[in-house]
């Protein structure tokens, strides 16, 4: 099994049955999952902001950082490996309020609008998702059956 870390502003698509795609320290930070159950490819983004438009240079070269610029890319290179949206499934995890407690700026929660607004414009809805809150969150996303277990501490789930 190889496990593939995703960092902050980064993606990753695979449809090595092996691989698990994991990232880690989810605040309001946002991770997508996609996953293509007939043809088993499976994609994860996290997410840190909602729009690219807070700083187009940083999109550029780091277009998954921003919601509106990485997950459609997500999108179309599992398109582009064979992924169709009659047979893919969406699972979301983050957007707490983990140094917000306030919600002055709302981060997390435009992160998690952001990103459904994204899908809708694509056909797609999540299917679950673990969102909200305050605590932080790793996700761990199996390419080989879609399982996706989510930690927070000592405490673990599966969505």
């Amino acid at each position: 099994m190889a496990n593939l870390t995703i960092g902050i502003g980064e993606w990753a698509v695979s449809k090595n049955a092996e691989d698990v795609l994991k990232t880690y320290a989810l605040g309001s930070c946002v991770a997508v999952m996609i996953y293509d159950s007939r043809t088993r490819i499976a994609g994860l983004i996290h997410v840190a902001l909602p729009e690219s438009s807070i700083d187009t240079e940083r999109a550029k070269v780091q277009p998954g950082y921003f919601a509106d610029t990485g997950l459609p890319r997500m999108i179309q290179e599992m398109k582009d490996l064979g992924a169709t949206r009659g047979t893919v499934w969406v699972k979301l995890a983050g957007g707490a309020a983990v140094m917000d407690a306030r919600n002055f700026f709302d981060i997390g929660k435009r992160n998690i609008l952001a990103v459904k607004r994204i899908l809708w414009k694509s056909s797609l809805g999540p299917l679950a998702e673990d969102t909200g809150g305050t605590n932080s969150r790793t996700v761990s996303f199996s390419v080989d059956d879609g399982a996706v277990k989510l930690s927070s501490g000592p405490k673990s789930w599966n969505i």
